[in-house]
């Protein structure tokens, strides 16, 4: 099925290349390297090591002349690459793929992997699987009881009795994998130093190890500091630098680097613009699963940038990206995003300071960020004030508890005390909160009927979560008659208050014309709201905090690519910046045709 898939992106992306009239686009070939997992093999006597032109898949030998497999896609990326795949084969009728695909099928089942050891006692010989070693099954070649690591097999099944065995794999394989076992291990710990700090020297320390890792070639390391390069993240911004590992990431058939190598194109940073290029590669990232490329399609679509406008093109660009950002949001309406316009800022500085309580702002983050240092003082100030006699911090802490972290442990219990003092107090986060109890019977038995009084208590105060619940009741029938015009109604007065989850299901309902007329457009403007809150506008306020403080050019380059993503607050700001001619890193001749391009595509939003 795979393989089926492979072909099948292929021939998708042949359509898309020749759609885009006059565009040059080379053959890429994916040499992705095979990376394995080393475990902890039997120390017997060495042997000479002979070459059989094969190589090692995940402890298995394949002919060297066989086609590789491709490397399992996570789960996120398999979903949106089958979905846009399915929404677009309908447009390949005038191929006839069938042929093509059951011939790969029969290829597939013809080729089958040979299991054959070198070296050792039973050189050539097949490998048995399972066989017993220290009185322990293994079904796949194991370093155990080596101290070098290499991974080896039996080739009878008692090995203690028969002792005949012999390697895996190549010397050199064994070396290679070992060494990406050891960049595997530099990696995690430069996460784990960037994840669990909020200090800048110590994730400047974390990227200093991500950097040695990419030196060895680990994908997400390069990954991770390429796009550091590309805006100046706690490494010395390098556009140069950037591009070569994007086209390195490129080859090896990373979404994230076919992405970032599609925007260097189509900004003109590094290379010579090209939105043909462009395209392709935005369309190899979608159909690679990426998320980023799917929305800058969306927008591409829906504004006919490059392509011929079309509105379900970009509907389901969209779409899929906000099925993503929807499942990702809590019951709170999701991250806050403050979009400040430079020129306001220039003209009336610290305006955007007053948007939001910072307290506000620090609890929407810990819900977006579990476990992140925010979390502890969000879980303080509401403690704090909740003993204070706070109505609004009882709730907030009843949701913390509601909804669990690493900080707050997830308690049903003290979640129901929290919210029922705070609703005893009139507080509508209280009453929406026992609402969502009594409906999913957590810490109560399920009871409609108070879920609905307590949802149209918090919705007659304005409350979000009881618009968006009261909706979801008459849309979906729960304890109410179904009712399209109600659920209507509520999500359209939730998504007033800037809830996701409204935008999200109003789009839904326009999309499908459930409850009201199909409109496509509606649909689009709706679902790519709900995209423009992902997490990615966070990358926002860091391109204002670059700003701001000095770094023009790591600002442009942030700007530039929420512009491609169709944020019309970055369009505005990436073109103020070129007009002010503050980056140098774009060229003299480039800067105004640029600003001029930008400010009208913000002005077309």
């Amino acid at each position: 099925m795979g393989r089926r898939a492979c072909l099948a992106a292929l021939l998708l992306l042949c359509v898309a290349v020749l759609r885009a009239a006059g565009m040059e686009a080379a053959d890429e070939e994916g040499n992705q390297d095979e990376s394995l997992e080393s475990e902890a093999l039997p120390a017997e006597d060495q042997v000479k090591d002979r070459s059989t032109g094969t190589r090692v898949v995940a402890g298995q030998i394949f002919l060297e002349s066989g086609k590789s497999d491709s490397q399992p896609e996570d789960e996120e990326s398999f979903h949106s690459q089958e979905e846009v795949k399915e929404n677009s084969l309908g447009e390949l009728n005038s191929l006839d793929v069938s042929d093509l695909l059951n011939k790969d099928l029969e290829d597939e089942e013809m080729q089958s992997p040979v299991l054959t050891a070198i070296g050792g006692t039973a050189d050539g010989e097949p490998c048995h699987f399972p066989f017993l070693f220290m009185e322990k099954e293994y079904a796949e070649c194991t370093a155990d009881g080596r101290e070098d690591g290499r991974l080896w097999c039996a080739t009878t099944y008692d090995y203690k009795k028969d002792q005949k065995w012999g390697f895996c794999e190549t010397e050199e394989q064994s070396n290679k994998r070992r060494q990406m076992q050891e960049a595997e291990d530099i990696y995690q710990t430069g996460m784990k130093i960037l994840n669990e700090s909020s200090k800048k020297a110590q994730k400047k320390e974390a990227y200093q190890y991500l950097l040695k890792a990419a030196e060895m070639n680990h994908t997400k390391a390069m990954e991770k500091v390429s796009y550091a390069l590309l805006f100046g993240d706690y490494l010395k911004q390098n556009i140069q630098s950037s591009k070569e590992l994007f086209e390195k990431l490129t080859e090896e058939g990373s979404p994230k680097g076919q992405m970032a190598l599609g925007f260097l194109y189509a900004s003109g940073l590094g290379v010579n613009s090209s939105q043909a290029k462009a395209l392709v590669y935005y369309t190899f990232g979608a159909l690679g699963g990426n998320l980023i490329a799917h929305m800058i399609l969306g927008y591409r679509y829906w504004a006919g940038i490059g392509v011929l406008q079309s509105c379900e093109s970009a509907l389901t660009h969209y779409r899929l990206v906000a099925n993503h950002v929807a499942s990702d949001i809590s019951l709170t309406g999701g991250t806050v995003v403050q979009r400040i316009r430079l020129p306001d800022e220039v003209e009336n500085p610290g305006m955007a300071s007053g948007m939001l309580e910072e307290d506000l702002i620090q609890y929407y983050q810990f819900v977006a960020e579990k476990g992140d240092v925010q979390a502890q003082r969000a879980f303080e100030y509401f403690n704090q004030a909740a003993n204070a006699g706070n109505s609004h911090a009882m709730a907030f802490l009843g949701k913390m508890y509601s909804e669990g972290s690493d900080v707050v442990p997830q308690n049903n219990e003290t979640a129901l005390q929290y919210f029922k003092k705070a609703a005893d107090m009139g507080n509508p986060v209280g009453q929406s909160g026992l609402g969502m109890a009594y409906l999913y019977g957590r810490g109560v038995p399920v009871n409609y009927e108070l879920a609905l009084k307590y949802f149209q208590k918090a919705a007659e105060q304005g409350w979000v979560d009881g618009q968006l619940q009261l909706g979801s009741m008459y849309y979906n029938g729960i304890g109410v008659k179904r009712d399209y015009k109600q659920a209507l109604k509520y999500f359209n007065l939730a998504s007033q208050g800037g809830h996701i989850l409204a935008f999200y299901n109003l789009a839904q309902m326009h999309a499908t014309g459930t409850g009201v007329m199909r409109s496509c457009h509606t649909a689009v403007e709706l679902f790519k709201n709900v995209c423009e809150r992902g997490r990615w506008s966070e990358r926002l306020m860091t391109a204002y905090n670059s700003y701001k403080d000095g770094d023009s050019n790591s600002a442009v380059v942030q700007y530039l690519l929420l512009a491609e993503q169709g944020y019309e607050v970055a369009q505005s700001n990436a073109a103020f910046i070129l007009d002010q001619k503050e980056a140098s890193i774009v060229g003299e001749n480039e800067t105004y045709p640029r600003a001029l391009l930008h400010w009208n595509r913000a002005a077309s939003q």
